[in-house]
């Protein structure tokens, strides 16, 4: 069962460690850190994705900046109250990793692949430019009852498709993880400029057409 639900959300990255490691929290004795990872994107752009991983898979002691790293596990998200508010935090578990030369392929350094249930009704717009997007948040299943939470973002074609599903809807996305900047306003007279996590969704089916 536990591997059925592992196989529902596997992620793959490839990029250079751009930080050191900072504490998370600790389950049962196991430490667990936070590092960032630049993954280049094919567009020569880069994409600053947070990673969790267990000190028991790497030597949280050492600084491994500049170092190249390939990690595999699951998009994983948590609530942190801030405040009154809640807010979704997104990072990268890690379940295998290991260090390597410098890579050339650029296609392959960053892939994920959900299969989870649309939560909230997705929000269909048009930009400025008339590019098509779709906002999508995805629940996705883990062990011993819990879910996950991935803000996903469609386009064009696969916009106008997603754009119709309901909550409750069994979803599979292909893509990658994304960071993105914006500018959050705090008061009238303050901004703070943030970092959001997503999904970009190459291609997407619906689960339930799939299966009957």
């Amino acid at each position: 069962m536990t591997d059925k639900i592992i196989e529902n959300n596997q992620v793959e990255i490839m990029g250079k460690i751009a930080s050191q490691f900072t504490f998370s929290h600790q389950v049962f004795g196991e430490g667990f850190y936070m590092v960032d990872v630049l993954v280049k994107r094919l567009s020569d752009s880069e994409d600053r994705i947070p990673v969790m991983i267990s000190e028991r898979l790497v030597d949280v002691n050492e600084d491994y900046e500049g170092e190249y790293i390939h990690v595999m596990g699951q998009f994983r998200s948590y609530n942190r109250h801030e405040g009154t508010k809640n807010r979704l935090v997104l990072s990268v578990f890690v379940r295998e990793v290991r260090f390597m030369e410098e890579f050339t392929d650029y296609t392959k350094t960053n892939q994920i692949f959900l299969d989870g249930y649309i939560c909230k009704e997705p929000v269909y717009r048009k930009t400025p430019l008339g590019r098509e997007i779709a906002d999508l948040l995805v629940a996705v299943n883990r062990p011993y009852g819990k879910s996950d939470y991935i803000p996903c973002i469609a386009w064009g074609r696969n916009a106008r498709y997603a754009s119709g599903f309901g909550v409750g809807t069994r979803i599979l996305i292909w893509g990658r993880v994304q960071s993105r900047e914006y500018t959050k306003k705090v008061s009238e007279t303050e901004c703070e400029k943030r970092v959001a996590y997503e999904v970009s969704v190459s291609k997407l089916e619906c689960a339930d057409h799939v299966e009957s």
